[in-house]
């Protein structure tokens, strides 16, 4: 037990601290670069304000500070992305761990401002994350190309990967940035390996008008992998955001989860207590779009909970909506243990469409879009939809009630008073 903590005395004492600055005054080094490469594992690099003209891969655990967004930038103009957390060679397994980026204005990439692939327990924090994915090449009012993007990233050329990327990423926080004006907002995928346990929280997250505010998409495993099924987006939290105008020019929810391909899986996940206004998708989508493979695809036991949901627009293509909706679950394949509970849905024509077969709990909500519908069944599934709120205390269908339409829909006994929440 000494020797053990004589070591950790030491490997603590060897920690050093580096500083930056564009001059290389006063000790310090010219470029964020020079300094991750002179730095070692454990040690915190220090940036001064200025303006670093330069894409920073890190592949050791360090501490990179800059003194705040507002006068500490990393501009990538011309340049892959900003910050680039690479643990890539390790696909589809953790490389290493204990990364934090904080206090940086990240800019102008033509792909990611923030990408990280195959890390755990990294911190995004405190950043302005904006006017990233450059390489965006429209190609029409419901899409894009991105030229050049990683082999890795088997599914992001129609955003060039947003403003802020997790993929194979592990026990991560991503909190209290400022993401606006990229392509997409932020992104959780499987591309090089599971995505698990990581913490999206704080962030605000607008006007990135191709795709999502936060996005947790299941992609096809990338060949560096040897994976022949996705690898997984699971058991994440994404709590306390605000997503607000996003996908304007295509398509993006609030908060979306994606699968496309057989064994694509997005579960466990849990989505808290976020403000979710005036996105182009409903402000919470699912989306499962393999049809006609044995596999299937897994969104069983994801968890949206507490959230404020407003404004939104209908749901496009195969998931469509027929009119404007709070949250639209579209699956061709059963989805199980799915709860929708204490949220509050206005300014919304539907509330919640069910269109998957499976059964959902929707329970504790207030639906408060006067005269529209609650709750749409679009299958014949059952939905257990008693103790919410229906705009009035005579339940659903009743004069100046919110209603329900479809099948199979549980609504008594309902709740008399608005639940309580955001």
């Amino acid at each position: 037990m000494k020797l053990t903590l004589m070591l950790a005395a030491g490997q603590l004492a060897t920690a050093a601290t580096l500083c930056v600055n564009p001059g290389a005054s006063n000790g310090c080094l010219g470029s964020i670069g020079a300094a991750v490469s002179a730095a070692a594992a454990g040690d915190t690099i220090q940036v001064g304000h200025g303006t670093y003209k330069e894409m920073v891969t890190i592949q050791k655990s360090l501490a990179l500070v800059g003194e705040s967004p507002q006068n500490t930038v990393i501009d990538a103009t011309g340049l892959s992305n900003g910050i680039f957390v690479d643990g890539t060679a390790a696909a589809p397994n953790t490389a290493f761990s204990n990364v934090s980026v904080s206090g940086f204005a990240i800019q102008n990439a033509n792909f990611e401002g923030v990408l990280v692939a195959n890390a755990a327990s990294v911190t995004i924090s405190g950043n302005v994350v904006t006017g990233n994915d450059h390489a965006l090449v429209p190609s029409g009012p419901s899409g894009a190309t991105c030229p050049g993007i990683y082999a890795f990233e088997t599914a992001s050329s129609f955003d060039c990967g947003g403003g802020i990327h997790l993929s194979g990423a592990q026990n991560s926080t991503v909190s209290s940035n400022v993401i606006v004006n990229n392509a997409g907002g932020i992104l959780l995928s499987d591309d090089t390996g599971q995505t698990a346990d990581n913490l999206i929280t704080l962030n605000i997250v607008v006007s990135n008008p191709y795709d999502c505010g936060v996005a947790l998409a299941s992609h096809p495993p990338a060949s560096i992998t040897g994976a022949m099924v996705p690898l997984a987006v699971i058991r994440n939290t994404v709590a306390a955001n605000i997503a607000d105008h996003n996908g304007t020019l295509a398509s993006g929810a609030g908060v979306g989860m994606f699968g496309f391909v057989a064994g694509a899986a997005v579960s466990g996940n849990v989505i808290s207590s976020n403000i979710l206004t005036n996105n182009r998708l409903p402000g919470v989508a699912i989306h499962g779009h393999a049809t006609g493979t044995s596999a299937g695809e897994n969104f069983d036991n994801n968890t949206i909970v507490g959230n404020f949901i407003a404004g939104n627009m209908a749901d496009t293509s195969d998931s469509v909506t027929p009119d404007t909706a709070g949250i639209n679950i579209f699956s061709a394949y059963p989805i199980n243990g799915l709860t929708i509970i204490q949220n509050t849905i206005r300014q919304e024509a539907i509330a919640v469409v069910v269109n998957a077969p499976g059964a959902v709990n929707i329970h504790l909500n207030n639906f408060d879009n006067d005269q529209g519908i609650g709750i749409l069944n679009l299958t014949s599934g059952g939905v257990n939809a008693n103790l919410n709120w229906w705009n009035c205390s005579r339940g659903p269908g009743g004069s100046g009630c919110t209603t329900i339409s479809g099948p199979n829909v549980t609504t008594a006994p309902w709740m008399t008073v608005p639940a309580g929440g955001i």
